[in-house]
């Protein structure tokens, strides 16, 4: 039974795009925690996560924080910024990962992560990325049997690449999707409850017509692939201003 569990990472460790209905995210993150919390009412939860965050500014930035809370359970994703830099460095993106993961597991904290899935289906752009990608869960995958820490494999999951569980952005799960996150890693736990009917499938849909397909591509290049261009090339994080939603270990009030 976990008594406090800190999240740490980026955008998709703060909840972005899961709305909360109050102006803020909810995100898999609380979502497991309210599961944690059905275990343990006395569950104390902290969410140090900002978007737009690399592996590098993690480190520096939240690892210290997190220990700091004598967490027993941490859940760590990072890596999708570092993927989408001009340079990337695996080795330097899994090396600040495993001085995470062993600094954590040290202090006696059980760590939780997953693979990235392969969006190419539904986001053709991110073939440009794609062999990055899939040497970063390779990566991973290794990284973690060194580490010890408990990784759920998203990536070899057929339903992770169901456009119906990601945002407009094609880079952010919607609300089914952090849904379907939060049930994955709640199996990967084996917290009471917990089963594998994260992975089963959708109901089948009609393909769209390719007028739609076209004016969907037009949208996503206009209000988010454009802006994200213009963003990076002058060198504005997207988690600028941001600060952590729940800095300090406190009890969850479910949605």
């Amino acid at each position: 039974m976990f008594q406090r569990y800190v999240a740490i990472g980026d955008s998709t460790v703060e909840g972005l795009d899961d709305p909360d209905g109050r102006g803020g995210y909810r995100g898999w993150a609380n979502r497991l925690a309210e599961k944690l919390g059905e275990a343990n009412p006395e569950l104390l939860y902290a969410n140090l996560a900002i978007r737009g965050r690399t592996s590098d500014e993690v480190r520096a930035e939240q690892l210290e924080p997190a220990l700091a809370m004598e967490p027993d359970l941490v859940t760590l994703v990072v890596g999708t910024n570092d993927l989408l830099r001009p340079k990337f460095s695996l080795h330097a993106t899994m090396t600040n990962i495993q001085v995470m993961h062993t600094a954590l597991i040290s202090a006696g904290a059980r760590v939780l992560t997953f693979t990235m899935p392969d969006l190419t289906p539904i986001a053709p752009v991110t073939k440009i990325v794609r062999k990055r990608l899939l040497a970063y869960n390779d990566g991973l995958r290794v990284l973690c049997r060194r580490t010890g820490a408990t990784l759920v494999q998203v990536d070899r999951e057929p339903i992770c690449a169901d456009a119906r569980l990601w945002s407009d952005d094609r880079l952010h799960a919607n609300s089914l999707g952090h849904e379907r996150i939060a049930a994955a890693l709640a199996e990967g736990l084996g917290l009471p409850g917990s089963d594998g009917s994260w992975r089963d499938a959708l109901p089948a849909q009609p393909a769209p017509r390719w007028q739609n397909v076209v004016a969907a591509e037009i949208a996503w290049l206009r209000n988010h692939f454009g802006p994200w261009v213009v963003r990076h090339a002058k060198g504005v994080s997207s988690g600028k201003d941001i600060t952590p939603k729940r800095p300090t270990l406190a009890p969850l009030t479910p949605n």
